[in-house]
């Protein structure tokens, strides 16, 4: 097993942030997804814990089979002809959970278990790690501004170095902003890599690292340069939003896996439902290549 910490900062407030990451989270599942290919939302519901509250409850379907590297689809391929993932997640904001899961790789998993806070990742231990996970965790602070994102995801409007907000004049981040932007809030992401197959483990798990810093920094980068979209919206505003873009998405994906007649290019019946129960990474698919949610 393998545990890194990501500590993430933002020019947000944790409770802006709680509107800003759904609405990044709904668009982008959206733009990502193609016949398919992408995230297929299957359960959007309320939830309750014991300790935290009430919350929202969400279950996806991730489809990747396109996004694998090949040698991972050499080796999935005789198992099944596309692969997805699940994505099953316990919202009680600020702290989150995220399990993801592969039935047809059962050896496999990642959890995520996020707190949000209002500081510059100054809390030593904001999850509340026990000795024995304090010793095995790597904790990583990722740059929205500074790390660089791989090339082909690489957009100027989506530069917080080139950025600056109209509506809260917050962007144009400079070396430093950590220390010095206010407001400022930081992800702190605990996450559980789990890959127990002798010869590959540490291939895998440092593998499927690699793809998450790639999709946090994305996502954060979304959710801050795309501000003046959300930033007046209310939690209903974006979970109504939500509603809109879930029926886009799942659209797109069902109708690449079943066509318009349910039936697959050889001519045989699909099955509306798959026999795998997987997942692997978050709602951002196309990241999925280099390996949330």
């Amino acid at each position: 097993m393998m545990l890194k910490e990501y500590r993430i900062c933002m020019p947000l407030t944790v409770e802006e942030y709680k509107v800003g990451q759904l609405y990044m989270i709904a668009k982008h599942s959206d733009e990502q997804s193609s016949k398919g290919e992408g995230v297929e939302v299957v359960k959007n519901e309320p939830c309750h814990h014991e300790v935290h509250g009430d919350g929202q409850f969400t279950e996806k379907r991730i489809y990747i089979s396109n996004r694998l590297p090949g040698w991972i689809q050499t080796m999935l391929s005789r198992i099944c002809s596309f692969f997805y993932v699940t994505e099953k997640a316990w919202n009680y904001y600020p702290h989150t959970f995220t399990e993801y899961t592969c039935s047809f790789v059962p050896k496999f998993s990642i959890e995520i278990e996020t707190k949000y806070e209002n500081n510059s990742g100054t809390t030593e231990n904001c999850l509340g790690y026990s000795e024995e996970d304090l010793q095995q965790r790597e904790v990583m602070a990722l740059d929205i501004a500074f790390d660089e994102v791989s090339e082909k995801h690489y957009k100027e409007s989506e530069d917080p170095t080139k950025f600056q907000s109209t509506k809260t004049q917050r962007g144009l981040l400079q070396p430093g902003w950590r220390e010095k932007t206010k407001p400022i809030m930081c992800s702190y992401k605990g996450t559980k890599v789990r890959f127990d197959v002798w010869g590959l483990r540490s291939r895998v798990e440092d593998f499927v690292h690699r793809s998450i810093q790639e999709i946090l920094l994305l996502g954060h980068r979304q959710a801050f340069t795309w501000i003046d979209e959300w930033i007046d919206l209310t939690i209903d505003d974006v979970r109504d939003f939500e509603k809109i873009q879930q029926a886009k998405t799942n659209q797109k994906v069902s109708s690449g896996l079943q066509g318009s007649d349910g039936m697959t290019e050889s001519g045989t019946e699909k099955p509306v439902n798959d026999t795998m129960d997987p997942a692997i990474m978050s709602a951002t698919s196309q990241e999925v290549e280099k390996v949330d949610s």
